[in-house]
Formats: structure tokens, C-alpha cells, sequence
């Protein structure tokens, strides 16, 4: 007569090894902690006194802009695409969710910027030159850097909050920083067109 004899199951609960591994995973997951959000610290504290978020455009594909280039005439201009109209509604519920309310918006006059901060949905947007590009106007940079810093400077310290929607070359220029399409940085106002950097925002 043939004796067979059940295998122990590696799986079983009642398994050793395996009663191990589970209090093991479940202290780590419980040092872990929760989640870290997706967003820094400094996204939330926007609403604080002399925050300013200087942001790039929401994706446009191409680089620069058509040579029959018109401020005026978008159908001359590098424009949002339908990922870019997306990418800036997402960045404004992100803000709504951080609880920004009540930011002043400026933009650059290029189309891309305005559509980017009216779809941010934060409030009226107003025109702002000195956050025009100079992508292909160097000879225009070392005015519009002035321009944007002595704005800056006189932006009260103790203010709400506000929203810059510019180019790439524009904070590049103010902070030494690139910035993705849809991204950022944030500054702590100080009463100079030098303000600090107190952290960047990616994008969507």
C-alpha cells in the first residue's frame, strides 16, 4: 500500500514564514506613514502674504512662434493644444484645491499665456508686457528682465497672492531656472525685483 503524504502549502496562514512576512510588510507600511502629496508644502502656503507663482504656458507643440508672427492675430501664434487647454484646467483645480483664492493673474500677451490663465480660472486676468517673450527678440531681454523686476518690486509684501503666466526664457532670466510647459516656480516678495525662490511646481 502506497502512503502519500500532503506537501506542506508555502502559502498556508498557518505557515510560519509567511506569518512573518505579513507583520513584517505591515510595520513597514505602517512606519511608512500616508502618502506624501504630489504637490510641495509651498503650493499650499500661496495663500500667505507676498507669494508670487511665476508659470510657463501649458503645453503649445512647436518652438518660438510662425515668422508672420502678430501679438494680436492668434492664428499667427504657437497655441495651446487640446493637452495644453487640459494641462491648464488641471493646474487651476490644483490651486482650488490648495485653497489660492482671490490671485491677482497677469499674463504675456501671446496668446498661449492668455488662454493658459484664463483657463486657470483664478479670477480677472490682466496684460502684463514686461512677461512678454524675447525667445526671438534678445535684443528686447535686458528690458523686459528690468521691466518684470521692477514690477515685482513694487508688489506689496504683504498682498494676496499672485499669478505670473509667461515663457520659458522669462524665468529662466528672473530665477536661473528652466520651467517644463505648465510648471513653475514659486517667490517670497521682499520689496526688491530680486525675490527669493521658495520652491518649483512641475507640471500636470
Amino acid at each position: 500500500m502506497r502512503v502519500v503524504v500532503a506537501a506542506e502549502n508555502p502559502l498556508s496562514c498557518d505557515n510560519p514564514s509567511v506569518i512573518r512576512i505579513v507583520l513584517f510588510a505591515t510595520a513597514l507600511f505602517a512606519f511608512a506613514g500616508p502618502a506624501r502629496s504630489a504637490d510641495p508644502p509651498q503650493l499650499a502656503a500661496l495663500d500667505k502674504p507676498g507669494r508670487v507663482l511665476i508659470l510657463r504656458h501649458a503645453h503649445a507643440p512647436g518652438v518660438g512662434d510662425p515668422e508672420n508672427f502678430r501679438l494680436r492675430d492668434c492664428s499667427t501664434q504657437r497655441n495651446l493644444d487640446a493637452a495644453g487647454r487640459a494641462q491648464a484646467v488641471e493646474l487651476g483645480r490644483r490651486l482650488a484645491r490648495a485653497g489660492i483664492a482671490g490671485a491677482k493673474v497677469y499674463s504675456s500677451q501671446w496668446c498661449r499665456c492668455l488662454e493658459t490663465a484664463r483657463l486657470l480660472s483664478l479670477g480677472p486676468v490682466e496684460e502684463l508686457p514686461a512677461l512678454n517673450s524675447f525667445f526671438e527678440r534678445q535684443d528686447e531681454r535686458a528690458l523686459r528682465v528690468s521691466e518684470l523686476r521692477a514690477f515685482l518690486a513694487s508688489l506689496p509684501t504683504d498682498g494676496p497672492p499672485v499669478v505670473l503666466v509667461t515663457h520659458q526664457v522669462t524665468i529662466s532670466s528672473l530665477t536661473g531656472r528652466g520651467a517644463a510647459s505648465g510648471a513653475g516656480a514659486i517667490l517670497l516678495l521682499d520689496g526688491t525685483g530680486e525675490p527669493r525662490v521658495l520652491g518649483d511646481i512641475e507640471a500636470n
